[in-house]
């Protein structure tokens, strides 16, 4: 018998917020620094943002799951930016755009799209090896 994948829903409540919100939060967080200190410091963290919000798509069972994480993942990692990098109040090294509202929403669309990738993919490769996340499974999981 082929075991599941530990969907992100069957996860206790702590991991949850620290997977789904204080991870992207602190790299926000970082990202908001190093926009004004390097703008490699800066692309290497979105790298690793832009990874991580496709990575976690993994624990969901399809790309809708996947999207629905990278919205929050995504909007809470460019907010957090946008606030640190205001708060800091220092010039940026790379361009963010005139209007932060549109940076935020781009990012978050952004996430959106590698969540639901990461979704997908998963999904794909767990039905090309059997393993089928069903309405039983998602049913019997404590919420």
């Amino acid at each position: 018998m082929k075991h599941l994948p530990v969907l992100f829903r069957d996860r206790p409540r702590p991991m949850q917020v620290l997977l789904g919100g204080i991870s992207p939060a602190l790299l926000g967080t970082l990202a908001g620094v190093l926009v004004g200190v390097s703008a490699g410091g800066y692309w290497a963290v979105s790298a690793v943002a832009g990874i991580g919000g496709f990575l976690a798509g993994f624990e969901h069972r399809d790309g809708w799951g996947g999207a629905d994480r990278g919205l929050v993942g995504g909007a809470i990692y460019s907010t957090t930016l946008v606030l640190v990098h205001w708060a800091i109040g220092n010039d940026a090294k790379v361009s963010l755009g005139n209007s932060r509202v549109i940076f935020v929403v781009s990012l978050t669309i952004i996430g959106i799209l590698l969540g639901a990738a990461g979704g997908r993919v998963a999904r794909f490769i767990r039905e090309r090896n059997g393993v089928f996340i069903t309405d039983e499974h998602l049913a019997g999981s404590s919420d």
